[in-house]
């Protein structure tokens, strides 16, 4: 039998820590074992029994939340997630969390429509066993997380878009760069980055977050980088030296117009249990772009962007994985290697340069 992720709940508030314990105990492989009202007794918690994972409100009574992750960090590594409000102002704070050590990010649940309820309590769930094999402070992947993720539907890129015909385009344009990347992917999309000259070639990253931070995430990364990079908005065109990323709760496409590129940024249902999805991103590469288009999947739990990615192979794409090694979490390279659909795995440090040289080799 797969032991449950263990996990203990930091915040503040009484009833979002009812609603959360509720939220993860619904899924058969989490188990909530203890709730603390601030980082103080969070502490005594951790003393008393180590959780495989810690949810940590930002703003809390005694002490702040980043104070007391950097105090975890360097005392006791434990995978951490983030758990905010959805206040842009609030997701600036949350990326120095996730530069802190944070594994990922979600938003306090809220009581709404049934649907909204259901897909937020999904991702919640997901992100929570996803901390759970995360590398932290060199510490390797926990056993304890189950794979398991309840009775929800898995749909396919099929309920946004149609696979692709099956005939690979000719290379006739420039090469546009898709790229998929969940846990451990802010920060490791911040290094690849950094490392493209201005003239690179254009890019579409799917990081897997909520709706707003992406927004933050996008002028976090404007201000490290030579590329130009914002937030994708629908009809935004794929050009040389510029990067969009997939605004979060909504699906990002390419798609053709003549010899250029552009996105389509619509809604839609949760595709591999996410919104973006990057199985999603990659189809629409394969249908519009083929060999034109060059495919990258990196750090990451569960297997989104596995299908998609053995499609754009498939229309003659060049295709990179991010290696075991340089992964917090190996679990989507793992997967689209594991479907056939990867030309090359690289180290992190690598997967720029190989940017650059398949674009020199067109």
């Amino acid at each position: 039998m797969v032991k449950k992720t263990r996990v203990l709940i930091v915040d503040d508030s009484a009833s979002v820590r009812q609603t959360l314990t509720a939220v993860l105990q619904s899924d058969p492989a989490i188990e909530v074992i203890g709730v603390a009202s601030d980082p103080f007794m969070a502490a005594k918690k951790i003393q008393e029994e180590m959780p495989d994972v810690i949810t940590l409100d930002v703003e809390m009574p005694r002490m702040d939340g980043i104070t007391f992750l950097r105090k975890i960090m360097s005392q006791h590594p434990i995978p951490v997630v983030m758990c905010s409000s959805l206040t842009e102002a609030g997701s600036e704070t949350l990326l120095q969390a996730l530069e802190a050590g944070a594994v990922d990010i979600i938003l306090k649940p809220r009581i709404g429509a049934a649907d909204h309820l259901a897909d937020s309590a999904l991702r919640i769930c997901e992100v929570v066993k996803s901390a759970a094999h995360a590398r932290v402070k060199g510490i390797r992947p926990g056993a304890r997380s189950a794979s398991a993720s309840g009775p929800q539907a898995r749909l396919t890129a099929d309920a946004v878009l149609p696979p692709p015909s099956g005939k690979a385009m000719a290379r006739t344009t420039e090469m546009v760069v898709c790229v998929g990347a969940s846990t451990g992917g802010t920060e490791a999309l911040r290094e690849m980055l950094e490392k493209l000259p201005a003239n690179s070639p254009g890019i579409v990253i799917v990081q897997h977050m909520p709706e707003k931070f992406t927004a933050a995430f996008a002028r976090r990364l404007n201000t490290l980088c030579e590329v130009e990079i914002k937030e994708a908005e629908d009809g935004d065109p794929v050009l040389r030296g510029h990067v969009l990323i997939a605004p979060g709760d909504k699906h990002t496409l390419l798609e053709r117009q003549g010899a250029r590129y552009q996105v389509s940024v619509r809604t839609g249902p949760l595709v591999s249990r996410h919104r973006p999805s990057v199985d999603v991103l990659f189809r629409s590469a394969a249908r519009s772009a083929g060999s034109n288009a060059m495919g990258v999947i990196m750090t990451g739990m569960g297997d989104d962007g596995a299908r998609g990615m053995l499609e754009m192979h498939q229309a003659g794409a060049f295709t990179v994985a991010q290696d075991e090694a340089s992964s917090i979490v190996f679990g989507m390279p793992k997967e689209a290697i594991a479907h056939g659909g990867v030309d090359k795995v690289l180290s992190l440090d690598h997967i720029a340069r190989e940017i650059l040289a398949e674009d020199r080799r067109r």
